[in-house]
């Protein structure tokens, strides 16, 4: 597997934050992915950041499709592939009605639609053709006025990998047609057949590609716990996060995270979380969220435990595991995530790793009960 982390330039000290970058890169970290969320934009630090890195790939993680125009998302990705030497991935994503509508004042409408038709229009752009496309959110150029067809006045220099950030079973099936990789999030290996890669691989299956093809790109929190007293503080203090996501991640009525874990078994708990949440009893809500949810959706636990973790989300077809490292400060963060990245390297290099890897490929041979 490949390892990756995700960083955002909002909410604390960003020379820490350039320092985490620089040193997980020494560490051997593949990839640095930025978010944008509702806080600081991606392009401006991942530019920062490739002059500061060199080996590292980075990527946007994500661009919210509706924050932009796809020709102003297409140059920023341009210029980003270029001054990093081919470094760039571009990840893109949907956000949700609370974002787009309640921060942009943009109609959360046809997410589907402006994600096939923003990514046809990227690809256009980078292939230096003149931007003409008709579609049914985008027309380029402008019909009715003085606009002609252009193309833009640069050209990438290097190949552009595309990554969507998808959990609804429509948005995965495109994801399996159209992208080079899957940002996902709320992952469970033994429920993730069902509710997630049954979705992409009949899209795979629409433009005749394997899986393997397909950088399955998971993230979870890492953190290790010395014993189980540890362990058990651990898991209590990560619930009302947990239930942030199912009840507060989008509005009353429309909560991706909350239907992905819903799709994933625990459909009744969601629906509690969500209910608790919304009516404002937010310990309540935490008090409803389960061990076992914590457990099988983060990488936390004794180092054992953890690396036998990290054993399922690889039978289980993840090629790229994004990493969110525990710890209060720079070193402890630093010192989880080197311990990560020491146990993604044993279960890579253990006696048998290259036979799963040849016989199954990523995804071919999934963990028992997915």
């Amino acid at each position: 597997m490949r390892t990756a982390t995700t960083i955002e330039a909002s909410g604390g000290d960003w020379q820490d934050t350039v320092a985490y970058v620089t040193e997980a890169e020494k560490l051997g970290l593949d990839i640095c992915w930025v978010a944008e969320a509702w806080g600081a934009e991606a392009p401006s630090p991942l530019g920062y950041l490739a002059a500061r890195t060199e080996r590292m790939l980075l990527g946007s993680g994500i661009i919210q499709l509706a924050t932009r125009t796809p020709v102003a998302i297409a140059r920023a990705a341009i210029t980003l592939s270029n001054i990093s030497g081919g470094r760039f991935l571009l990840g893109l994503g949907p956000s949700g009605p609370q974002v787009v509508e309640g921060l942009h004042g943009v109609p959360f409408d046809r997410p589907l639609a402006r994600m096939r038709e923003t990514v046809e229009i990227v690809r256009q752009a980078v292939s230096g053709e003149k931007l003409a496309y008709a579609g049914r959110e985008f027309t380029l150029p402008l019909p009715g006025g003085e606009a002609r067809p252009m193309r833009l006045a640069m050209r990438a220099e290097h190949d552009l990998p595309v990554y969507l950030a998808t959990l609804s079973p429509r948005m995965l099936r495109l994801t399996g047609r159209v992208a080079d990789g899957w940002l996902g999030t709320s992952f469970v290996p033994e429920g993730a057949q069902a509710a997630y890669f049954d979705h992409l691989d009949a899209g795979l299956a629409e433009v005749d590609r394997k899986r393997a093809e397909l950088d399955i790109c998971q993230g979870a929190e890492v953190a290790f716990a010395e014993d189980e007293d540890a362990l058990r503080a651990m898991v209590a203090g990560r619930k009302k996060e947990l239930a942030f996501s199912l009840g507060g991640m989008g509005s009353a009525s429309t909560n991706f995270y909350n239907d992905a874990y819903s799709r994933q078994g625990w459909a009744d708990v969601a629906a509690a979380v969500r209910e608790r949440w919304q009516a404002g009893d937010r310990d309540g809500a935490a008090g409803l969220v389960t061990d076992e949810m914590v457990l099988a959706t983060t990488l936390i636990g004794t180092e054992d435990m953890v690396r036998e973790r990290l054993r399922v989300w690889r039978a289980a077809g993840v090629t790229t595991v994004r990493f969110y490292p525990a710890g209060d400060t720079l070193d402890a963060r630093l010192a989880t995530l080197g311990r990560a990245l020491d146990l993604v390297r044993e279960i890579d290099t253990a006696p048998g790793s290259d036979f799963l890897r040849d016989v199954d490929g990523p995804g071919e041979g999934q963990a028992d009960g997915s």
